[in-house]
């Protein structure tokens, strides 16, 4: 937990692992900045701290100019409590809140209205829709500054229902109006078509370890690790394109880039691309925690900054893994390429690095004959079924449906079991304190004989990144095992 004095040498050291879990008030500027802000720091008892921005934009301080407060990383919430505040973080993020009230909100997540804004008073200092419209400005702001998509474009993006909205809040904000900013931004960062943008993380982030197990799962035709980058095709709201992602050699930063016909879905590909790099995580925190174990302090020494390696689609890790459990981890890929080949549809605007395909939908494999992969009855069985309840419904991977009811489909619908399960849905929702372990599982690890069931729970809320570290390709030293 911080407290002021903790935050205070946070600031004057501009220590990295600090940002994005508060920002700091100037009381004679009114002026909110980041822990790293290289501007010159005001003095001690001129200062206070909110634990994020919109509760200082809430107390009437404008954001930073300079240290840019929008390209922080994501605020980490603590789990407990601060576990509903959290699922609900990610949704004002997708941007539920745009096109919902904050009633429906609360709905989603089960609780009433009064008690949600209680609770994200008590973590963020900010009630939801104040973080929504300090999130819509945020998201505007770095599309201003990082991008040569129109104002207009920028705008609806953003989540903003009007052009006269966005120009009123804009400036409200930031004391100027968003064409000002589009006019003094240095550089354009749009080729064509293609976007590209920085995504800020907490240090340390090991991306070799988080791009290992990508590049083992990869669907060839579809996603590629190659050259240090990630490359993946996609699809959202029926504009088909690709994206790429890379670390920037000497910062805290990802560089996405992204080609997409139409950039109205945006913004959640954004915080998908978030959620799938663990970029809100706290690994300081998190390493803190794990290294009180002895089988697991020596690993997390020697690779600091452990990330959960996301899914961009929790359909499609689900049939890995019942692709993975019928014909074994070495035919895996190239089954899982034959079946893109097959039932995916090609990519008009196809990327490099022979990225030419998308992933099937559901329901392109919802009656598909996948016995002609070579697969057998029981796959093609479980297949079709777990691609029939994503069509009707009953199965879905998105921050609104809780983690508990994505394993209980899918131990319901694809008869997958328990531990493959935890182990498909922390994937796609991005769950920290998942429960993936099991010897009959078909990918998740098994689990050793020292973790049994009170080093488990002396691991929570953090058992995800635990079986990260048990999965190949990551477990580098076999003591993890024994």
């Amino acid at each position: 937990m911080l407290n002021a004095e903790m935050c205070d040498r946070a600031r004057l050291a501009r220590d990295a692992r600090f940002d994005g879990r508060f920002v700091t008030g100037v009381l004679t500027t009114r002026i909110y900045c980041r822990p790293i802000c290289p501007v010159k720091p005001a003095q001690s008892t001129h200062v206070c701290f909110f634990p994020s921005a919109a509760a200082a934009e809430r107390a009437g301080f404008r954001p930073c100019l300079r240290c840019r407060p929008e390209t922080a990383p994501g605020t980490p919430v603590q789990h407990g409590a601060g576990a509903t505040v959290s699922r609900g973080l990610t949704l004002i993020n997708a941007g539920f809140l745009d096109e919902h009230n904050v009633e429906a909100l609360a709905a989603v997540l089960g609780i009433g209205a009064r008690h949600l804004t209680r609770l994200f008073m008590q973590h963020l200092g900010a009630p939801p829709s104040m973080l929504a419209r300090t999130r819509r400005i945020q998201i505007a702001k770095k599309l201003l500054d990082e991008t040569d998509l129109a104002i207009t474009e920028i705008a609806f993006v953003a989540g903003f229902s009007s052009i006269r909205r966005f120009n009123a809040v804009f400036k409200d904000t930031y004391g100027r109006p968003p064409s000002h900013v589009k006019r003094t931004r240095h550089g354009a960062s749009l080729n064509g078509r293609t976007v590209t943008l920085q995504l800020a993380y907490r240090p340390p982030l090991n991306w070799s370890r988080l791009a290992a197990l990508l590049a083992a799962e990869a669907t060839p035709g579809v996603e590629a690790v190659r050259d240090g980058a990630y490359r993946r095709t996609i699809a959202m709201d029926q504009a088909a394109g690709w994206l790429s992602v890379r670390p920037v050699r000497g910062r805290h930063l990802l560089h996405l880039s992204l080609q997409l016909p139409d950039y109205a879905p945006l913004k959640p590909v954004m915080e998908r691309v978030r959620t799938m790099f663990d970029l809100s995580a706290n690994p300081e925190q998190i390493g803190r925690h794990l290294r009180r174990h002895p089988q697991l302090a020596p690993e997390m020494r020697r690779a600091p900054g452990l990330r959960l390696p996301g899914a961009w689609d929790g359909f499609e890790v689900a049939v890995r893994v019942l692709v993975a459990r019928d014909v074994g981890h070495v035919s895996t890929a190239a089954v899982m390429g034959k079946l893109a080949a097959t039932y995916g549809q090609p990519l008009a605007a196809a990327a490099d690095n022979g990225l030419t395909t998308l992933f099937p939908t559901a329901a392109a494999l919802m009656q598909a004959p996948l016995a002609t992969l070579g697969l057998s009855c029981r796959a093609t069985y479980g297949i079709q079924q777990l691609a029939h309840a994503v069509v009707c419904g009953a199965l879905r991977f998105d921050p609104r449906v809780a983690f508990d009811e994505v394993v209980s489909g899918l131990t319901r619908e694809a008869d997958l079991d328990l531990a493959s399960a935890h182990w498909v849905a922390m994937r796609a929702l991005g769950e920290p304190d998942a429960n993936p372990f099991g010897a009959a599982s078909a990918v998740a690890p098994a689990a050793p004989p020292w973790l049994d069931a009170t080093a488990q729970e002396a691991l929570r809320p953090w058992r995800s990144y635990v079986a990260v570290l048990l999965a190949l390709p990551y477990a580098s030293s076999s003591r993890l095992r024994r």
